[in-house]
């Protein structure tokens, strides 16, 4: 659980959050690719969250109706709900 200061009430983690991170852990996080990725790495991070959240188990929404962080994190990045971001793991992952 990380601290109410560096969450994002949009979902994710904010700047200080970020900057949390990288000198606790020594982590280089970037922000979420919203919209349309702009190129092959972004389109790869994209992929990559898609299919971590796609196969996350836990509620959309808690026990007042209010969208869990699972659920922000995914529409930060653009993505309704965890089938979307199945369906665009299985349309845009590279065949490796």
């Amino acid at each position: 659980m990380v601290a109410k200061k560096y969450q994002n009430p949009e979902g994710g983690l904010n700047a200080a959050g970020r900057a949390y991170f990288k000198r606790q852990e020594g982590a280089n996080l970037k922000p979420p690719v919203g919209g349309k990725p702009k190129s092959d790495r972004e389109k790869a991070r994209k992929v990559s969250f898609a299919a971590r959240f796609a196969g996350m188990k836990g509620p959309m929404k808690d026990e007042k109706g209010r969208p869990t962080r699972k659920a922000l994190a995914l529409k930060k990045w653009g993505f309704s709900s965890v089938a979307a971001a199945r369906s665009y793991v299985r349309n845009n992952r590279s065949s490796a």
